[in-house]
C-alpha cells in the first residue's frame, strides 16, 4: 500500500537552494517515496503533521547558516567533520547520562583530532533525530507469523506483536519531545562550561580511564594542559569562549519525510526554507533515487546535506546527484559520505572523486568505514571488525593522497557506553564476549574506547600528511 499523502499548511511554493521556484516542502508527495511506513489512518496522520507544525523549531536557520560556513571551509582543505553517535536512538534508552557520555567521548576524539590535523574540527552528533532505520525487508517473520519490520521508534516498537509493529504516527510527536530533550543536553553541555577545555581530563570515561587509550588520552591531556598554562602565562585568555564553549550540531537520516516537511519552516530574514529537525540532514544509499521523494525534498531546504554512496554509485550518477541536491555548487553545502568496504573503495573511489573534479563540483568528502564492514557471527549477532573498519579508513587516505583531494571527515555509529558489539581494538572485545554488553536497538557501534583508539590513529595520519612529528 502507498503512503497516505499529507494536508498541510506548508504546500506553497518558493525558491530555494537549488535556485527553482518549483518546489514546496509537500513537492516530494508527487513522487515516489522509498522506505514510506504504512500509515492506515489518514486522519491520524494529519492530526500529528499538524501538531508538529505548530510546534517550536528544534533548531534555528541562524545555527545552520554557522555550520553552512564552517563546511564550507572544511571544502577547501580548512577542516575536518567528526560524525558520531548511535546507529538508532530509542525511546526507552534516553537518559541524560547516554547522552553526556557520547557527547564527551566526541570532545575527546575532537580534541585528539585537531591535535592531529592542526585544524578545526566540526562536531556533529547522531542525536535528537536519528530514529528510523531502512530496512531490507518490509516484513519479519518468526515462527511462520509475519509482522512489519522494525523501522525505528519514531515508525514503529520493537516488541513483536501487531500493536506494536503498527506504524503509528503518533511515535512522531514522542520523537519530537526527546529531540527536544536531548537538544537542550547538548546546549547545556556545549555552553554551560563542560566543554571547558581545562576539563579535558574530566573528559575520559570512567570505562576508558583504564585501558590503553584511556591512558594514551592522558599523558596527551596533560601535553594540552601544558600549552595551555604556556598561553595563560604569555597573556592568552583561556577564559574566553574559544577555551570554554564549544560548537556541536546534530544530524541524521533524512528518511521519513512527514516528519521532516511539518518541521520544515520559513526563515524570517532570508525567507528560505530550512528542516528545523536538525542542523544536518544525510540521503542514505536506499533512498538516493534521482527521481524519488528524498531528493526533491532536499533539493529545496537551505540545509547543509549528505548523501551516502556505495560502490554501486557510478561517476556518472554521483554528478547527477550533485546537479540536483547542488546544482548551484555552493561549497558546503553537500558532504558525500563513502561506505564502500577498503577493497571496494580502493577500486571505486578514485573514480568517483576524478568526475567531481572534471566537472569543477564543490563537495565534502567524508568516510563512513562502518556500514561496509557488517557481518554476522556464528552465534547470530551482527558485528563490525576494528581491522577491517581501520583498514578503510586507510584505503580513504590513501586514495585522497593518490588523488590530491581532501579527505574531509569521518562519520561513525558510536556511543560512550562500555558496549560489546564491535569486535577488536584495543578493548580486545571477541565474538565470545559479545553476548555480555550488546545493547544495540540496531546496528552495532564503536565503544568509546574503540572510537577514540580510532581518533589517534586518524590523527596520526593527519599529522603524517601534514608533515608534523607522532602524537607521544
Amino acid at each position: 500500500m502507498p503512503p497516505l499523502m499529507v494536508a498541510s499548511s506548508t504546500s506553497s511554493s518558493s525558491s530555494t537552494a537549488s535556485g527553482k521556484g518549483d518546489w514546496s516542502p509537500t513537492s516530494w508527495q508527487s513522487k515516489a517515496v522509498s522506505q514510506a511506513p504504512n500509515y492506515e489512518d489518514e486522519k491520524e496522520l494529519n492530526d500529528v503533521i499538524e501538531k508538529l507544525e505548530n510546534f517550536s523549531p528544534l533548531v534555528f536557520a541562524g545555527e545552520v547558516r554557522t555550520l553552512h560556513e564552517q563546511l564550507a571551509r572544511a571544502c577547501s582543505g580548512q577542516g575536518f567533520v567528526l560524525m558520531g553517535g548511535d546507529c538508532a536512538e530509542a525511546f526507552g534508552e534516553f537518559n541524560v547520562d547516554h547522552v553526556r557520555d557520547s557527547f564527551r567521548v566526541i570532545l575527546q576524539m575532537a580534541l585528539v583530532l585537531t591535535f592531529g590535523s592542526a585544524m578545526p574540527v566540526i562536531k556533529i552528533g547522531r542525536m535528537a533525530g536519528q530514529f528510523a532505520k531502512p530496512r531490507s525487508e518490509p516484513d519479519e517473520v518468526r515462527d511462520g507469523v509475519a509482522l512489519p519490520s522494525y523501522r525505528g521508534d519514531i515508525i514503529n516498537s520493537e516488541e513483536f506483536t501487531p500493536e506494536s509493529r503498527r506504524h503509528n504516527p503518533y511515535n512522531m510527536v514522542e520523537a519530537y519531545h526527546q529531540s527536544a530533550q536531548t537538544l537542550n543536553i547538548l546546549r547545556a553541555f556545549s555552553t554551560g562550561g563542560y566543554a571547558d577545555i581545562s576539563r579535558l581530563h574530566a573528559w575520559n570515561l570512567d570505562f576508558v580511564e583504564q585501558t590503553d587509550e584511556g591512558s594514551r588520552y592522558r599523558k596527551f591531556a596533560t601535553k594540552v594542559d601544558e600549552s595551555l598554562r604556556f598561553m595563560k602565562a604569555i597573556g592568552v585568555d583561556t577564559a574566553a569562549p574559544a577555551f570554554t564553549k564549544t560548537d556541536f550540531y546534530t544530524a541524521h537520516e533524512c528518511l521519513l519525510l512527514p516528519y521532516e516537511q511539518a518541521l520544515t519552516r520559513m526563515d524570517s530574514t532570508t525567507g528560505r526554507w530550512y528542516d528545523c529537525s536538525a542542523h544536518m540532514l544525510w540521503v542514505g544509499e536506499r533512498t538516493r533515487e534521482l527521481d524519488g521523494g528524498h531528493l526533491e525534498f532536499t533539493r529545496g531546504i537551505g540545509n547543509p546535506l549528505g548523501v551516502k554512496v556505495s560502490d554501486k554509485c557510478t561517476p556518472d550518477e554521483l554528478i547527477e546527484i550533485i546537479e540536483t541536491m547542488n546544482p548551484q555548487n555552493i561549497p558546503g553545502r553537500l558532504s558525500i559520505v563513502v561506505r564502500m568496504g577498503a577493497d571496494k573503495l580502493r577500486k571505486n573511489l578514485p573514480g568517483l572523486i576524478r568526475a567531481v573534479q572534471r566537472e569543477g563540483k564543490s563537495v565534502l568528502w567524508i568516510s563512513d568505514p562502518v556500514h561496509g564492514n557488517t557481518r554476522k557471527t556464528e552465534n547470530g549477532y551482527k558485528t563490525r571488525d576494528f581491522e577491517n573498519i581501520r583498514s578503510e579508513l586507510r584505503a580513504f587516505f590513501d586514495v585522497h593522497d593518490e588523488m590530491g583531494s581532501h579527505p574531509g571527515g569521518v562519520h561513525l555509529e558510536m556511543t560512550g557506553e562500555d558496549v560489546t558489539e564491535c569486535v577488536g581494538g584495543f578493548s580486545d572485545v571477541t565474538e565470545d564476549s559479545l553476548a555480555s554488553r550488546y545493547n544495540t536497538y540496531c546496528d552495532p557501534r564503536l565503544n568509546g574506547a574503540q572510537a577514540l583508539e580510532l581518533a589517534f590513529l586518524i590523527a596520526e595520519r593527519m599529522r603524517l600528511r601534514t608533515g608534523l612529528p607522532p602524537i607521544e
